[in-house]
């Protein structure tokens, strides 16, 4: 188990909303992160039997700061059963397109209606070890919405605060030894008791490089 002590926390100021916000209506010049290079350019590639998905990374203000939603899955379920993730699926053909599918699916899972889903941008699709290619759909959830999980799909609703989610000294970064020979890497974050993990703990990594490359593009100290 490895951490990359060169990466340094964003200042507090990049986990606003308001500079997250304009961070995603700029052209950032930034890499993906480099040890999934290849799985996170995917969304102009045209692979043969993959699912395509969409996931929603719910942001919702606290006293504290922002904080981002979670769910652990539903420990029946055939795909990634038991595991932590953002609220999403599937995208169906009638989906109009990947933003559609996240918020569908984070209406039906945790039951947030669209009208409270402030939209904010999307990032890179991650190809899984399990022939998902993810779509993130970044967004901020408004005052006055409620939780309501859908038991068959959502074991538990949680939250972890931004700032903790995008220091790099919480990230690690793991070697899995493949049955058939070979290995695999992939990153954790662990939260209390929960395991935060795979495409997820991807997913959140992305966005703390995304946001560093804001951060450097920008005025904010250090």
């Amino acid at each position: 188990m490895l951490s990359d002590c060169s990466l340094q926390p964003l200042p507090f100021a990049a986990m606003r909303l308001e500079f997250i916000c304009e961070a995603f209506k700029d052209r950032i010049d930034w890499e993906v992160e480099p040890v999934f290079t290849a799985a996170f350019h995917v969304d102009d590639v045209c692979l043969e039997n993959i699912v395509r998905a969409a996931v929603f990374v719910p942001l919702v203000q606290r006293t504290d700061g922002l904080h981002v939603i979670f769910t652990r899955r539903a420990s029946h379920l055939y795909d990634h059963a038991g595991q932590i993730s953002f609220p999403g699926g599937r995208i169906e053909p009638t989906d109009t397109d990947a933003v559609a599918a996240a918020l569908r699916e984070t209406r039906e899972e945790i039951g947030v209606e669209p009208q409270y889903i402030q939209l904010i941008g999307t990032q890179p699709s991650f190809l899984t070890s399990t022939h998902f290619i993810m779509k993130p759909v970044i967004g901020y959830i408004r005052e006055g919405f409620s939780i309501q999980p859908d038991a068959a799909e959502v074991a538990e609703v949680f939250e972890v605060p931004l700032a903790f989610l995008l220091n790099p000294d919480n990230h690690r970064l793991h070697r899995a030894e493949l049955p058939g020979g070979g290995h695999r890497f992939y990153f954790s974050i662990s939260w209390g008791p929960y395991f935060i993990w795979g495409a997820t703990a991807a997913l959140v990594r992305n966005l703390y490089h995304y946001l560093a490359a804001a951060v450097a593009q920008s005025a904010l100290p250090r």
